[in-house]
């Protein structure tokens, strides 16, 4: 028979008591999660990701008829805090002066579950999506590239429009919109943009096309796309999406993982059907499992779902150098 510690206590006897968490605001946020960190933390990831290191279980939706839905994303990887986002997509938020993207991101420690820190993750939201889309560009585009188009004047049309310089020397950025006082509001903010009202011109022009939309169907033909382009695509719109699913189905298509060929909300629409074998993942381009541009006359395609390691990755920066910097505000649970 086992004897039992004198000073062991009863789970019923045992009470959480106040725990400290870190809280950060967006702001502080934005000041703590510098772009160049961020590349370097995403390309780890996803090389992890592809080793199979990265636990990201798939994401539940909670739908909100006639409102928009919430996503849990859960992440997790040895060396780091686990990372639990919820987003909320509301479309209807900006005519009430609101982001229609809303995220909060938890971290955790996980030596024993016990919440560290709760910041703000729309930002978040927002910067790693497009620098993992910018990353791609990096990897797959050419070189040489010198014209881009974005297509989207909002949030993500700002952070491809803020980053997409620093991983290629462009001479001209197209903007496309809906909206045309959009394409010239975004443009203004760049030496180099120019908005556009000829969507199709200005792609036929470009080496580098941005699809960043939250269209419910396609925003530009496959056919206007010259050789030798890359074109990323990162709005989530279910049943159709903004990307052509020819683009998808007669290039070389990269995706963050294979999950994003199942049905939405796990995977992206406009590769439902494909065969997950066509897409090749960005980790292993970068751990030169498989490669990635072939030639400079081919057409490469990245489609982006959006994963729950991007957010993680992003959080656990922010966090470490908040706790180096002694930034935040600590609240009582």
């Amino acid at each position: 028979m086992k004897s039992i510690p004198l000073n062991r206590k009863s789970s019923a006897d045992i009470a959480k008591g106040k725990l400290q968490v870190l809280t950060l605001s967006e702001d502080q946020v934005k000041k703590l999660l510098a772009p160049q960190a961020l590349f370097a933390g995403l390309e780890e990831g996803f090389k992890s990701l592809s080793r199979g290191e990265v636990q990201i279980p798939e994401r539940p939706e909670i739908a909100i008829p006639g409102k928009g839905f919430i996503l849990a994303m859960p992440a997790y990887q040895a060396g780091m805090q686990a990372s639990v986002k919820m987003v909320c997509v509301f479309e209807g938020n900006l005519s009430i002066g609101l982001p229609n993207h809303l995220a909060v991101i938890n971290l955790f420690d996980p030596e024993n579950g016990k919440p560290v820190c709760i910041m703000d993750g729309t930002y978040i939201t927002a910067i790693r999506t497009s620098a993992s889309a910018i990353l791609s560009t990096k990897l797959l585009s050419r070189p040489t590239s010198k014209t881009a188009t974005i297509m989207g004047a909002g949030v993500q049309g700002r952070e491809h429009l803020r980053l997409l310089p620093m991983v290629r020397d462009l001479k001209k950025i197209f903007i496309g919109s809906l909206h045309f006082d959009d394409a010239e509001s975004l443009a203004a903010s760049s030496d180099i943009a120019v908005p556009v009202s000829d969507f199709e011109t200005a792609v036929r022009q470009s080496d580098i096309v941005c699809l960043c939309s939250h269209s419910y169907h396609p925003i530009i033909e496959s056919t206007w796309v010259k050789p030798g382009s890359h074109v990323s695509s990162v709005g989530f719109a279910p049943p159709e999406g903004e990307l052509p699913k020819e683009l998808a189905q007669q290039h070389n298509l990269f995706v963050e993982t294979r999950d994003s060929f199942k049905q939405p909300p796990v995977g992206c629409a406009e590769l439902s059907g494909l065969d997950p074998n066509s897409g090749t993942e960005l980790g292993e381009v970068l751990s030169g499992i498989r490669p990635g541009r072939k030639s400079d006359s081919e057409i490469t395609v990245y489609k982006a779902m959006g994963i729950a390691m991007e957010d993680m990755v992003a959080a656990n920066l922010a966090y470490q150098q908040a706790i180096e910097e002694g930034v935040g505000t600590y609240v009582v649970l």
